[in-house]
Parts: C-alpha cells; sequence; structure tokens
C-alpha cells in the first residue's frame, strides 16, 4: 500500500483525507473557483495543547514533569516536525498562488522517534527515561514529506532548525506548566 494501510483500523482517516483532496478538486475544475489543498505534516510549536495527543507535547509533558517518555514499538519509526512559522508561510505563499493542486508542506528532516525522544530528554536536561510500549496497529513507519512541489511552485523551504524550534516549544511549555 505504500505508507499507508487504505483498509487498516487508521484506514478511515487516511481515506477521508484523500476523498477531500478528490471532492476540492472536482469543486475547482466543474465550478472554477479558486481552492487550495495542503498537506501538512507533523507541526509543532508554541501553543499546542499539552495532551492533545501527538508525540511533540507527549513528550515535552513527559520530560518536564520527570516522567518516563512513551516511544510505541521499538522507535525506529520516523517522523518529521515542521515548525509552525515555516507552515504558516508556505500556507501563505500557496493562498496567494495560482496553484490548485495538493502541495506538501512539512520539513524533510527525518528523525526516528528514538532519536527524537533522546533529543527532548537532552535539550530539557532531565533525568527522564524511555518507556517502551506495544505499537499501534498500522502505525505508519515513515512520515517524511517530499516537498518538491512547495520548492518549485511556491519557493518554499523550512527555514526554523529543528532544535531551535523545540527550545522555543520547550519554553512554551515550561511557562504553561508553571502558571
Amino acid at each position: 500500500w505504500g505508507n499507508v494501510n487504505p483498509i487498516g483500523p487508521r484506514g478511515v482517516y487516511d481515506e477521508a483525507k484523500r476523498f477531500a483532496e478528490a471532492m476540492t478538486m472536482a469543486y475547482h475544475r466543474y465550478h472554477r473557483i479558486d481552492t487550495k489543498i495542503v498537506r501538512i505534516f507533523n507541526t509543532y510549536g508554541p501553543r499546542m495543547r499539552l495532551r492533545d495527543g501527538r508525540v511533540v507535547p507527549a513528550f515535552i509533558g513527559q520530560a518536564l514533569s520527570g516522567q518516563p517518555l512513551s516511544v510505541f514499538g521499538d522507535g525506529s519509526q520516523t517522523r518529521s516536525f515542521c515548525y509552525v512559522s515555516d507552515l504558516i508561510d508556505g500556507i501563505f505563499r500557496l493562498a496567494m498562488s495560482n496553484f490548485h493542486e495538493p502541495v506538501n508542506l512539512g520539513n524533510p528532516r527525518e528523525m526516528t522517534i528514538k532519536q527524537f525522544a533522546d533529543e527532548i530528554i537532552r535539550i530539557t536536561g532531565t533525568k527522564s527515561t524511555i518507556e517502551y510500549r506495544p505499537l499501534p496497529v498500522d502505525d505508519p513507519k515513515v512520515r517524511q514529506p517530499d516537498i518538491t512541489r512547495a520548492k518549485d511552485v511556491l519557493g518554499w523551504e523550512p527555514r526554523v532548525g529543528f532544535e531551535e524550534g523545540i527550545k522555543k516549544t520547550i519554553e512554551y511549555f515550561k511557562e504553561s506548566l508553571n502558571r
């Protein structure tokens, strides 16, 4: 199937996104409406909710609380993380363009979940450890955007480095937890 299983437990989520894109393109073609399709990949930054179920706030919250970081599977699955200001820049560029096909906006710099957990522990300076848990069924092994179209059509690519962005995000969570 590629990186996602269309008939697995996550299939409805993945197929719903594909359906929405198909409907948007059909609407654009039929009604000649100016539509845009953005495919967003793992965005992070200040103002995230601590318990929204995503790995960035989960790991930061666990580390700042001195808890073990919950890594599902062996941690070898990969993700890429795009800082919120980079995403906003990409969305703005697409909105101002005459382009109507899907555009991937994300950071192609990939890291394993284990590497990500290690970085969160290092940057927060906590003594948290890693606790391994069973990998959910159909969890994608790879999530890395191909941003060729964003570069070619929009002149866009992420500019905020991982360490810079994650430090700003950690500072936000520190302030939030101290309120």
